[in-house]
């Protein structure tokens, strides 16, 4: 790396904080600006104050006018890759001007995303650890890669400044590893490869949607969010009209749960007609219903004496995941949408009675395991008394999750529309940078044709708000996660991947096929030093004239129906992991699918065949949630999911 003097000004040198001059969070001391470049530089000043720039990597001095409110913005040439830099400004204070230090230029990567994203080198997330951790962390000593996180916020409307991690840019080191793994192991990567300093800027959250880092002006050719953003111009952008206005969002989107569910006497106990029982506080896909995603009823009889009749009654039906909708006597005491929350809620005395009273939940699970978590609190309260309701209750397995109305997103969190676009991602227009790296999908499944519109629409969104028309978008394909399942044609991971994938129908796309990396217990798996690495070789290859780097498997390009086979032919050669060639289902024009055995023909044709599907029309390759596919390149990558028929 290129060394240049720092300027000769000592005279003017003070911090940031004591200058009349500032800027944005964001823009601090060992920041890495985007090399040959021009970056925006806003602040405020003394108003209507001529404002200065002198760096030391260009001989000219910048001037602008601060305006009646103090601001300014100047433009900033930035230079060819070394550093250290300093950068000062003044406005003709007496304080002194504010001093930026120890800058770099080289290589800046935009990361964003969910929980894959937000993954930390030396923290503990949600359980799991990034793989070699200790190691990781122990010598991550690279004063040329600097790091942003940018801090959690959200907001109904643009900003112009950010909250952010650590006070601002830093340096890697032992001490700042609580930073995405992604984000920095890529860095090093680059760092290696290209020699050049390496600075990574990070907005994710996890569980977020994709359509809460996206524009509101954007959504709007968008089906499925007319209602939020109704709301949202309805209430001028205001957080509590919006809250008033989504109880009765929610209000309507149970009714449409009533419509397209299962109906019956909630007051009433039900039994026969797919009616079983399972154990509670507990989640359903660990005991009785594995894989179920959607509404589940569950009821339990409360016997009460005569005491207890006509008395208030407090009740407990523990911590739900996701969503309740609490019947007492067949009047509704309740619902939270709170996933972490304890559920308790207050009976009128008028629905309490003695003998037997009847307590009906209707739960709503999303994704993941679905239930009431484990040693949650199941109790009613009544007359100083307390009846313990855990054991067996009677459930029934209603509406799949793939197949419910959207629900509308709740204001007050990080998933609504707009709101992280709006806090994190909107401040850092100012600052030109590389491209984007996006590990995201995971909170969007079970909406795969919404996901298909709206994942573009997000790319395209970003180019215009960074003004880069043509900026690399580089994104992970989902995992594998949930259990293993040969014959899965109706898999909702499987159709999301396949929606992720039409994006690299837009310019300067790349995908990193993450199927093999998966754990089916865990969403954010620990391996992300290869899912880094994956990226890494998509933009040393597309950005930085590594041609010789292979980025991707072959892929397929012809599939033909041959009597009772199917023939599939990709663009190279393709080799199975093992000896027996896995990951395949065939089906006919009927809908009828079943696992196929499959075999090599050459190097670069599979045929697949089954006797329970004598007449295949579609082929499908790791098409399951967690699917078990070991079709591979020569250089190791994985043959990404496909199916024939989509």
């Amino acid at each position: 790396m290129k060394k240049v003097s720092v300027l000769a000004l000592g005279m003017f040198v003070c911090t940031a904080a004591s200058a009349k001059v500032t800027f944005p969070k964001f823009i601090t001391d060992n920041m890495v600006l985007q090399q040959n470049s021009t970056m925006t530089l806003p602040g405020h000043a003394t108003p209507g104050a001529k404002v200065t720039v002198k760096t030391d990597w260009l001989g000219d001095e910048l001037t602008a006018k601060a305006g009646s409110d103090g601001s300014f913005r100047i433009a900033v040439p930035t230079p060819a890759a070394g550093g250290p830099f300093t950068m000062i400004v003044s406005d003709g204070d007496k304080e002194g001007p504010a001093v930026l230090s120890n800058l770099l230029s080289g290589e800046v990567w935009l990361c964003s995303g969910q929980s894959n994203m937000e993954f930390t080198v030396a923290g503990n997330n949600w359980g799991a650890y990034l793989m070699d951790r200790d190691e990781v962390v122990a010598t991550a000593q690279h004063p040329d890669i600097r790091l942003l996180r940018m801090k959690k916020t959200t907001n109904f409307k643009p900003q112009e400044d950010g909250e952010v991690e650590y006070g601002g840019w830093v340096e890697a080191s032992p001490a700042t590893m609580n930073v995405s793994a992604i984000g920095y192991l890529f860095a090093l990567q680059m760092q290696k490869e290209l020699g050049v300093p390496v600075g990574i800027m990070e907005a994710s959250w996890g569980g977020t949607p994709a359509e809460a880092w996206t524009a509101y002006d954007a959504l709007k050719g968008v089906p499925g969010f007319e209602g939020e953003l109704a709301t949202m111009e309805m209430a001028g952008f205001e957080g509590e009209k919006m809250a008033a206005a989504h109880q009765e969002n929610m209000k309507n989107w149970f009714s449409a749960l009533d419509k397209g569910g299962r109906s019956f006497d909630v007051a009433r106990m039900q039994s026969g007609d797919g009616w079983g029982k399972m154990p509670l506080p507990e989640q359903w896909e660990k005991t009785v219903l594995p894989d179920f995603d959607g509404v589940v009823w569950i009821q339990r009889e409360l016997d009460l004496p005569a005491s207890a009749a006509g008395q208030a009654l407090e009740l407990s039906v523990g911590i739900v995941d996701d969503l309740d909708d609490t019947y007492f006597n067949g009047t509704r005491v309740g619902g939270y949408e709170d996933p972490r929350g304890q559920r308790t809620y207050t009976v009128p005395g008028n629905l309490v009675k003695a003998g037997k009273n009847v307590i009906t939940v209707r739960i709503v699970d999303f994704m993941g395991d679905g239930g009431i978590m484990p040693g949650s609190v199941m109790q009613a309260k009544v007359a100083d008394a307390t009846y313990p309701l855990n054991g067996e209750w009677s459930y029934l397995a209603d509406t799949p999750a793939y197949k419910l109305p959207q629900r509308p997103s709740a204001p007050s969190g990080p998933n609504y529309p707009t709101v992280l676009y709006n806090a994190m991602l909107h401040p850092l227009k100012v600052l030109p940078f590389k491209g984007v790296l996006w590990y995201q999908g995971c909170a969007n499944v079970g909406r795969d044709a919404q996901y298909e519109t709206l994942f573009k629409t997000l790319i395209k969104n970003w180019r215009e708000t960074f003004d880069n028309p043509d900026m690399p978008f580089y994104f992970v394909q989902l995992a594998g996660f949930q259990a293993p399942k040969n014959v899965q044609p109706d898999s909702q991971w499987a159709l999301l991947r396949n929606s992720q994938a039409k994006a690299l129908e837009l310019p300067n796309t790349g995908m990193a096929v993450a199927i093999d990396l998966g754990n089916p217990v865990d969403i954010p798996p620990a391996n992300k030093q290869e899912v880094a690495r994956r990226l890494g070789l998509i933009a040393l290859n597309r950005d930085y004239g590594h041609k010789d780097l292979v980025y991707e498997a072959p892929v397929l390009v012809s599939a033909k129906a041959d009597g009772n086979r199917m023939v599939l032919k990709f663009n190279g050669t393709v080799k199975p992991t093992s000896t027996a060639l896995t990951g395949f289902i065939i089906g006919d024009k009927d809908g009828n699918f079943a696992y196929a055995n499959a075999r090599l023909e050459g190097n670069d044709t599979v045929v697949l065949t089954s006797p329970l599907v004598t007449k295949p029309t579609v082929a499908r390759y790791d098409w399951a949630d967690y699917p078990g596919g070991n079709l591979y390149g020569t250089t190791g990558l994985p043959v990404a999911p496909f199916a024939t028929d989509k």
